[in-house]
């Protein structure tokens, strides 16, 4: 019996924050996965390693966690002042699928300097020296977002001593403003409220804060869910009980808001709600061993993502968390110590991240105007994937 040898396509491996994945232009796809369907799909677990039983993906490029398995198409921005358009993918570990309903804002950081390096910024807007300011259109979420990416002798400057909890070494600083980050055709809160009932069948009831600002997530008070809000993952993930309560949980909060029908509709949405857990400032030892103590951050957050509890905290929930902690009166911003905010320091499982927001009400409706943090960026490795051929 005889078999087709590999494809291999031009990729790139990135860290973005305190993720990484596998950054493709889309003009070198094959062409059948330069548009949206199935074989774009099969194409992209195989590169990833998906699904996989084992939960391991040894056979393929991503890493065995949310934070690690996920994928980036960036071209040519179809949109007027805009740079580039940003594709992500968000890719099941043991499952067949990957969900496209959402952004990682973590990548985010490493978009600017993969479309400048990929020609895909126009040598006009890239300083010798200086920083280039690369407009970004999310297409997952419709959504621009501004990346200030530092340039040195014409080229991306990627090492530095700014310092991201989360991540072992020191790179160059990329600040990332998300702009109008909650939906402008719909409530900011989908309810229109700051803080919800939320009725869990055999689990209880819960206060909630429902937000779509980055990316849609659920807080809840960590205490009502029976944490005290410095848990690291290994007191999490390492109890199938408590992540099955907690998907429930999530499940029941994402039809709430409105973002799905029906229970079973979860399980192939399962980037999208975030849920999130709040608590005032405590001191605790986050996973580097480091102190965290109580007087330098405002609050502690917690957050799942894919089913699991994150080992630090994901870019776009971020985003909620800043907004949220914006507003006086949501669980985030009780959390914080309540007051009008414009930025927030919380303790997540791997250290502390400060973000900023605006956020104002018009008409008696919620307007979030921009979100701000800064992460950092470097290339891994360039060159090809080789995968074997999905239509065989």
């Amino acid at each position: 019996m005889s078999f087709k040898p590999q494809i291999k396509i031009p990729a790139t491996y990135m860290r973005g924050g305190t993720s990484k994945g596998v950054f493709f232009k889309l003009t070198d796809l094959p062409e059948a996965a330069q548009v949206p369907g199935e074989f774009r799909d099969q194409l992209l677990l195989r590169v990833i390693g998906s699904p996989d039983p084992y939960a391991k993906q040894t056979d393929g490029m991503g890493g065995a966690t949310s934070s690690t398995s996920k994928t980036v198409i960036l071209s040519n921005s179809v949109k007027a002042d805009h740079d580039v358009d940003y594709l992500f993918g968000q890719v099941a570990i043991d499952k067949p699928f990957i969900d496209w309903s959402g952004n990682c804002g973590n990548l985010t950081a490493a978009v600017g300097a993969f479309a400048i390096s990929n020609g895909l910024v126009s040598a006009k807007r890239i300083p010798e020296n200086g920083v280039a300011i690369v407009r970004i259109w999310q297409a997952n979420i419709g959504k621009t977002i501004i990346a200030h990416i530092p340039i040195m002798n014409g080229e991306v400057q990627e090492t530095g001593d700014f310092e991201l909890d989360g991540v072992t070494f020191p790179a160059a600083e990329v600040v990332v403003e998300f702009l109008d980050p909650a939906d402008a055709d719909a409530d900011m809160f989908p309810s229109g409220n700051l803080v919800d009932k939320l009725e869990v069948p055999d689990i209880g009831n819960f206060d909630v804060t429902m937000i779509n600002a980055g990316i849609p997530t659920l807080f809840f008070r960590a205490q009502d869910l029976g944490f005290s809000g410095t848990e690291l993952q290994d007191a999490i993930n390492g109890d199938s009980q408590i992540l099955q309560r907690l998907e429930t949980i999530r499940a029941y909060g994402a039809i709430k808001m409105g973002l799905i029908s029906s229970l079973d509709e979860a399980k192939v949405r399962q980037h999208t709600p975030k849920i999130a857990f709040v608590s005032e400032a405590k001191k605790y030892i986050a996973s580097s061993g480091k102190e965290i103590n109580e007087q330098d951050i405002d609050l502690c957050v917690r957050a799942l993502s894919m089913g699991k509890l994150h080992h630090a905290m994901m870019g776009t929930a971020a985003v909620a968390i800043a907004t949220a902690g914006a507003i006086d009166g949501t669980l985030v911003n009780q959390a914080a110590g309540g007051g009008e905010r414009t930025q927030v320091v919380f303790g997540h499982p791997s250290g502390t991240l400060k973000v900023g927001a605006e956020a104002l009400q018009h008409d008696g409706r919620w307007l979030a105007k921009k979100a701000v943090m800064s992460r950092s960026a470097r290339v891994l490795m360039e060159g090809n994937v080789r995968i074997p051929d999905p239509t065989v």
